[in-house]
């Protein structure tokens, strides 16, 4: 296993740049913040650093035999930078689920046509063909805005491992199907595998929101979902329809509720397991 990074330069194609490069440019420069990134076409003779997305090395993706993950998807060298040296920013769980919403739709996309709107979107920071702004200029812009989006990802995801004990701690004390929290943090990865089927939190718009638990993290479908009638509806409609007062508002996804108070909140969850 990685324990270190320890590149003080690195090297990466000029010109265009791509979703590929810029995160993995960013990746680098979390890594290790003083890191010398240089950009061209040419790989310097006996250039002494980190070498990605050219090259045909150990970070690049472009050679015949390139590497294609289990689930088919080919790596690209920001997936093969991520794969070496996520393990110093994330344990082992949480660099997965970083590299399953963030990586490898990259990665996909830089493989591919398949459109990616975060890959589109980095790439129309490109200069158009009829601009004089520089294409450096325009690729920093790009790299500090992918590695903002990147820090902001691994620190929820720090967090949220964080508030597995803190979650499993209030289950601990439930009824075993409605989980109250005192105040929101992340809970699903607790509450998976329990018998917990609905979740309660203080809003921050004041009162409270109601959470229908996922049967599957994947898919989204909830193990008891909030009727469909109710989605969308008036809150005298919601009070008129249920007969609770100060039932707010329900998403017409069927995942999520709006109450007035804790009681309120309550009562929600309860009417929903036996009308839902």
């Amino acid at each position: 296993m990685t324990t270190e990074f320890t590149y003080k330069t690195a090297f990466t194609h000029g010109g265009k740049f791509h979703a590929d490069d810029v995160f993995s440019t960013a990746l680098l420069r979390i890594l290790n913040p003083d890191i010398e990134i240089i950009r061209g076409f040419q790989i310097p003779e006996g250039f002494d650093g980190i070498v990605y997305d050219i090259g045909m090395g150990e970070f690049d993706h472009h050679q015949k035999e390139k590497r294609i993950r289990t689930n088919g998807i080919p790596y690209a060298a920001f997936g093969l930078l991520w794969e070496r040296y996520g393990c110093l920013l994330l344990e082992e769980e949480q660099a997965r689920k970083l590299e399953n919403n963030l990586v490898e739709p990259i990665d996909r996309s830089d493989n591919s046509p398949e459109a990616n709107p975060l890959s589109d979107a980095i790439g129309w920071m490109n200069p158009s063909y009829d601009e004089t702004e520089k294409t450096e200029e325009c690729f920093w812009r790009a790299v500090e805005m992918a590695k903002q989006m990147l820090e902001a990802g691994i620190h929820k995801l720090k967090k949220a491992a964080q508030a597995v004990n803190t979650v499993k701690a209030a289950i601990e004390k439930s009824d075993g199907k409605t989980l109250i929290l005192e105040s929101f943090c992340p809970w699903r990865d607790a509450v998976k595998e329990t018998t917990i089927d609905f979740v309660i939190f203080p809003s921050q718009r004041g009162g409270y929101n109601v959470c229908s638990v996922p049967s599957d993290q994947e898919s989204g479908e909830q193990k008891i979902r909030f009727p469909e009638r109710l989605g969308g509806i008036t809150q005298e409609e919601l009070e008129k329809e249920t007969g609770i007062p100060g039932f707010r508002f329900c998403h017409p996804g069927g995942f999520i509720c709006a109450a007035d108070t804790l009681e309120t909140a309550v009562a929600i969850a309860e009417w929903t397991r036996s009308n839902g």
